[in-house]
C-alpha cells in the first residue's frame, strides 16, 4: 500500500559555480588572473603544478593545464564561444581598471539590446570571458 505521508521537499542552495579554463601555460596564466585581473591564487596543484583555482570576491575560475589549445583561439574570437561569464556591480569601474591594467578586450564595454552592459575580455589562451552588470 502506497504511504499516504507527504514527502518532505529537499531545498537545494547551489553555493557557487566554477568554470573551467583549458590553458596551456599555467603560470603565464595565473599571472595573467592575478597581474591584469585581479584575481588571488587559490590553490595550485601537481608537481609541476597542472591544476590551480583564482577568485576575486564570488567569483571562481579553475584553470586546467593541456599541451595544447583545445580549441584553435582564432575560432573561439570569429564566433565568439565565451568560456564564462561573470556578473558583476560595477562594470564601468571594472571596464576602466582592465582597461588600465591593458587586458586584451574581444568587445569594449557596451549596452546589450536587452539592457546588460557587458564587455568580453580574452585571456592568454584565447579564452573569451564575459563580464556583465
Amino acid at each position: 500500500m502506497p504511504d499516504s505521508q507527504p514527502q518532505a521537499i529537499a531545498i537545494i542552495a547551489f553555493k557557487r559555480a566554477e568554470p573551467q579554463l583549458f590553458v596551456t601555460d599555467l603560470a603565464r596564466s595565473l599571472s595573467f588572473f592575478t597581474g591584469k585581473l585581479g584575481f588571488e591564487t587559490q590553490f595550485s596543484y601537481g608537481e609541476p603544478p597542472f591544476y590551480a583555482q583564482v577568485a576575486r570576491e564570488g567569483a571562481y575560475m579553475n584553470l586546467r593545464c593541456v599541451s595544447e589549445p583545445l580549441v584553435d583561439p582564432l575560432l573561439l574570437r570569429r564566433e565568439g564561444y565565451l568560456a564564462a561569464s561573470i556578473c558583476v556591480d560595477s562594470i564601468k569601474e571594472l571596464f576602466l581598471e582592465y582597461q588600465a591594467n591593458g587586458v586584451d578586450f574581444h568587445q569594449p564595454l557596451r549596452t546589450e539590446p536587452w539592457g546588460a552592459r557587458t564587455f568580453i575580455i580574452i585571456d592568454t589562451d584565447g579564452n573569451l570571458i564575459l563580464f556583465a552588470e
